[in-house]
């Protein structure tokens, strides 16, 4: 190790030490870097102030990085179309590092064992629509994820001392299109469910094709994609095979180490296999905000999606918002919410537009979903971190869905999380443990 610039620490070719990040060195630059607490999922942004839950190795030439989050419990889902299940969310991610010509590599995979681990046609979540089971869609129910989530790589050059430019293919991977995926948001990092406004924000976080190019400038970065915009089949261990004919654009802006911001716009060629004919333009904006306190941290995220659905029975608009924010305090305590309205064109059956007198094939709703929470660490090392958590949610919707969700469906979560223990950012203090997503930003000047 060696001491380069004031408060910083080289430990080794790639990674650079601060007093509060840590970052990967582009190239051979000195000044040039990427931060590691500003990985999203992609090639997104979050705020570099985020906490990080990972391990690393530096093992010659290679900086080796390894996070994974396991959510298992009690899943009870209200009103007369909720069950009651025993379900676990969970994702590994191995990550590497290493310089290669006058830039850097970056190999990432993410791995999911929810095809075995939720129960079959998904995990029961009330108002979820999107995708398939038994060549039915789903309603009430969260989609496993993928085995394969992500096989990445990404070569980055510097330009300059404030500047780079990046290639990144993914098969699978994620375009440049919305803000960081909800699994890897700080904002959500305690939230066992999925955002209701998953398919109008951040669904093309798996794209069994994906090629995105683009620059990064001080506190911007620009960026486009080519990618597969088919949402993955029922078959969740394969890899799917489709045209790369959808494409997408995102502005990032991080001003400073707590705040990001994006707008990004896509064309998504018919996304859903059970409407081939039906095509999305998919309109993006996100505001994150993370501050880290003396024993704490509180993580926000503000978010706006709109699906422009065009098909042959005409167009339509969808809108979610999403407002979610997680404070941690005295260490070991969570208190989290997500508060959200979304617009849903996807949760009558044939048989539930009879029974409602309602002739629209695709009548719209809006919904609203309101959870509180709270986790607790009982078990909280350098090296790993096993807590205890429940949430409740409540809901708003329109009259006419009473006859099937009850007039105040009320749903509840209890479960127990496990994860690296939170790596320590000081001088000296650095174990074991790190980080929960993954891309890069240049150094504030």
């Amino acid at each position: 190790m060696d001491m380069s610039g004031t408060g910083s620490m080289n430990m080794g070719p790639l990674m650079v030490m601060s007093p509060n990040d840590m970052s990967i060195r582009i190239g051979s630059s000195q000044s040039n870097l990427m931060s590691m607490g500003a990985m999203g999922s992609g090639t997104s942004w979050q705020p570099s102030s985020a906490p990080m839950h990972m391990y690393y190795k530096v093992a010659g030439d290679w900086l080796l990085m390894f996070h994974f989050n396991l959510i298992a419990g009690l899943n009870r889902q209200g009103g007369p179309r909720g069950v009651t299940k025993f379900d676990s969310q969970n994702w590994f991610m191995p990550m590497a590092y290493h310089k290669l010509g006058r830039g850097t590599l970056q190999l990432r995979g993410m791995f999911s064992a929810e095809p075995f681990t939720f129960p079959p046609g998904g995990s029961p979540l009330l108002f979820q629509t999107g995708e398939t089971y038994k060549g039915q869609p789903l309603i009430d129910k969260q989609h496993p994820h993928d085995l394969f989530m992500e096989l990445s790589a990404q070569y980055t050059l510097p330009v300059g001392e404030r500047a780079t430019w990046f290639t990144y293919f993914g098969y699978p991977g994620e375009p440049a299109l919305g803000p960081v995926a909800f699994m890897h948001r700080a904002s959500a990092s305690e939230n066992p469910s999925a955002t209701l406004a998953h398919h109008l924000e951040d669904s093309t976080h798996i794209s069994f094709g994906v090629v995105t190019t683009g620059f990064t400038y001080r506190w911007f970065k620009l960026e486009g994609s080519v990618f597969n915009g088919r949402e993955p089949d029922e078959n969740r261990y394969d890899f799917d095979s489709h045209k790369w004919n959808s494409r997408s654009a995102r502005l990032q802006f991080a001003p400073n180490r707590n705040w990001v911001a994006q707008v990004s716009y896509g064309f998504l060629r018919s996304p859903e296999a059970q409407e081939p004919a039906a095509d999305v333009r998919r309109a993006n904006a996100s505001v994150q905000y993370n501050r880290s306190f003396n024993r704490g941290n509180w993580a926000s995220a503000l978010v706006w999606g709109r699906n422009h659905v065009s098909s042959s029975g005409g167009t339509h608009n969808l809108n979610g918002y999403t407002f979610e924010s997680t404070v941690n305090f005295l260490d070991k305590n969570y208190l989290y919410t997500r508060l959200e309205l979304v617009d849903k064109d996807e949760l009558l059956r044939a048989s539930d537009r009879a029974l409602l007198g309602i002739t629209d094939d695709h009548p719209s709703f809006r919904i609203g979903a309101y959870t509180f929470g709270g986790v607790r660490d009982i078990w909280d090392t350098n090296k790993v971190s096993l807590a205890v958590g429940s949430d409740l949610t409540f809901y708003s919707k329109p009259a006419i869905l009473d006859p099937l969700y009850g007039q105040r469906p009320v749903s509840w979560k209890l479960f127990f999380r496990i994860r690296p223990g939170k790596m320590d950012m000081s001088m000296g203090g650095m174990h074991g443990g790190s980080s929960s997503t993954p891309p890069d930003q240049q150094p504030k000047h």
